[in-house]
This record gives structure tokens, sequence and C-alpha cells, in this order.
């Protein structure tokens, strides 16, 4: 089993991700908490159905009093409109400030139930379980939490550091092929900006996977989610909450390689045609053909990120969609600046670098949306 700590600010208490297989039989024993009398399990009912019971099991074991409330399954749930009944549902049960949620899900649950627990009393206590493989090595890690609005993603949220993180590598085995290609393209992502030894592994491990699928539960690639949730865990200790006066390799704000497109073809696809890491994999592509266009990049580093995502699995076509709606759902991204957007593009594998809205022609854009749409051709 792994474990990492991310130490933030001195007077804040450290976060822990356990990763290991089952480790989910074992969530009682292992909580970082003094026991806390209640316990909210928000999940929903495909994963409640495949590892709720044991998860319950393990808590009543160490004398957890246990609620449990499934919210609906899919992105378009990150709604203020749910936000209001997972509240209720701790307030109707009289939840205080010394007991517990338990996001059992993937991201959508761990967003949405992260979120309830950071507003209702002002804070309670928070444990991640992340089941998809997308939430384990990024949304799980970091304690951004947050809901959509229908101009934008993520748009209404808080940062609430969870007390514990629990990623069980056997949840893997159970996820849909698309689950998967969204979780790889996270990966994919985290290791361009990264360093090459993290992308090497993490190709690695890819043509693995696609070769047995058996390898999402080898030592070797609990190793690599490890790698992925540490790399992730030293940005988030080096700048929790993001700042926007930092724009150096180190900033937080790199972590958004590839999701300012992303955001915004979820967005006008109303989060019903891309899983996240789908539209993450076109946001890279975009990214890439931006930093070339921009001669940031040359065609060799832009052909390893092709390839890398290649790897990942195919995307749903995109290249069909309309590219002044895409231009007008960028304006309403989370993370523009001074009315600015601003872009994380590559200079090399390694080496992300910030680049204001202002600095990009609309026909660079235009042109690097048309080529990082296009639907690529596995080999």
């Amino acid at each position: 089993m792994h474990r990492l700590e991310i130490s933030l600010k001195q007077d804040a208490p450290s976060s822990q991700i356990n990763i290991g297989r089952g480790i989910r039989r074992k969530l009682g024993q292992m909580l970082p908490l003094k026991t806390p009398r209640r316990v909210g399990i928000i999940s929903n009912k495909r994963v409640f159905d495949l590892y709720g019971r044991e998860v319950v099991r393990s808590l009543k074991a160490e004398g957890c009093k246990i609620f449990e409330w499934l919210m609906p399954d899919g992105e378009r749930y990150k709604s203020f409109r749910v936000l209001e009944k997972a509240v209720t549902f701790l307030s109707e049960n009289r939840f205080e400030r010394n007991d517990l949620v338990v996001a059992l899900g993937g991201g959508v649950v761990g967003d949405l139930a992260g979120f309830s627990a950071a507003i209702y009393l002002r804070g309670v206590p928070v444990v991640q379980v992340p089941t998809t493989l997308l939430s384990q090595v990024d949304s799980s890690v970091g304690g951004k939490t947050g809901i959509n609005l229908p101009v934008g993603k993520n748009l209404v949220g808080a940062f609430h550091q969870p007390a514990s993180v629990f990623i069980d590598t056997e949840t893997l085995t159970s996820l849909p092929q698309r689950e998967l290609v969204s979780g790889f393209c996270e990966m994919v992502k985290q290791s361009l900006i990264s360093d090459r030894k993290l992308y090497d592994m993490t190709v690695g491990c890819l043509q693995k996977t696609a070769a047995k699928r058996d390898f999402l539960v080898s030592s070797e690639f609990e190793d690599l989610i490890a790698a992925q949730c540490g790399f992730k865990a030293s940005i988030v200790a080096n700048d929790e909450r993001e700042s926007t006066s930092r724009s150096d390799a180190r900033s937080r704000r790199v972590l958004n390689f590839g999701h300012t497109t992303a955001h915004a073809l979820e967005t006008i696809t109303s989060y019903r045609t891309f899983r996240h890491g789908e539209a993450v994999g076109y946001g890279m592509l975009v990214a890439g053909e931006l930093s070339k266009n921009l001669g940031l990049l040359d065609a060799r580093d832009l052909e390893l990120l092709r390839d890398a995502v290649k790897l990942c699995g195919p995307l749903p076509r995109a290249d069909h969609l309309d590219s002044n709606q895409i231009i007008r759902a960028l304006q309403h991204d989370k993370k523009n600046v001074d009315g600015q957007i601003n872009w994380v593009l590559l200079e090399a594998i390694g080496r992300p670098r910030i680049v204001e809205g202002r600095l990009i022609s609309a026909k660079a854009l235009r042109l690097s949306l048309r080529a990082g749409l296009k639907v690529l051709e596995r080999q």
C-alpha cells in the first residue's frame, strides 16, 4: 500500500492519500479522525450497489452510525438543486461538525459531496473514496469541490481539503471502457506537464493496459497512480488556492492544461456528450496545436502528445461542433483573469507555460480548434 501526505498551511492538518488493492474493506479502521458519531455516505446507486455494503460494514465495525444518500449519476446533476438535497440530508439527520461525510463514487459524487461538506455548518470533515480512475488521480486530490452552472463548469464551489483519500484499485475492474479512457486522458495530461519520467511511465502503462485489462490491478499500475497523485499533491502543497498572481511552472494553474477547451465542449453539449476526461483529451490536442502555432512547441513533442492521447482510446466525435459556440463558451471559463482567457500551453514535455489570451489571434485559435478536434486514428 502507498501512503502520501499533502502538507498545507502550518496551522492546517495534513491530508492523507492511501492507495491499495481492497482498502475499502478497511476504511473504518484506517480513518485518520477520532471515530465520528455519524457518517453520511453520499454515493450513487450503481457504485453503492457494488461497494456500499463493504464500506458500511467496515464503518459499523468501528461503532459508526451510518446514513446513506444516493444522488443521480451524471455531470449534469452537479447542480444547485441536487446540492440542496444533499445538504438537507445532512440537516435532517442532525449532523454535527465532528461528524463525517464519505464521498463514495467518481468525480461528480466527490465534487458534490465535498461541496456539501464544505458549506454545511461552515465545514464538516469529508473523506474521499474515489471509484473511477479520473477521480483517483485528479478530482479527489487537492480539495477542489463544486457544482456547474448552465453557462459553465465548476463556476460555484469551495476549497475543502479531505481528511483522507482512499484509492482502491480494485474498483477499476468494474469501470466501463469510456470511464477508463477518461481517466487515461487525465493521466496523460498530468504527465505532459510534469516531466519526461512520468510521461514515459504513463505511456508504458497505457500500452500494457491496452494489451491486458488485468494490468489495472497490478502493482505497477498502482505505482503509476501513486506517482500521478504525488505529482498533483506537490503542486497543491505549493499553491493550494490556485493564486491568480502566479504563472510559474509550479503554479496550480498548470493543472488546467487541456481544460480550457474541455470545459467549453462540456458546456455547449450540456454535459451529455463527453466524459470529462474525453473532453480533456481534445483539450490537450487543441492546446498542443495552439502551442505549435505560436512557435512554442516543436513538431516532435506535438507528435508525442498526440501519440499519448491515441493510446487512451477512442474519443466521441467533436469535429462537427460549432467553433463559434466553443469560443463563446471560453469567455465563461472559471480560469479567466481580468476578462482574459488564460491558456496553459506547452514549450516541451514537462514545460507548461501560461499564456494570456490577448497574445493569441482569432485565426490561430480557430486553426488550432479545427486541427485539435479532428478524430485521431488509433495505430
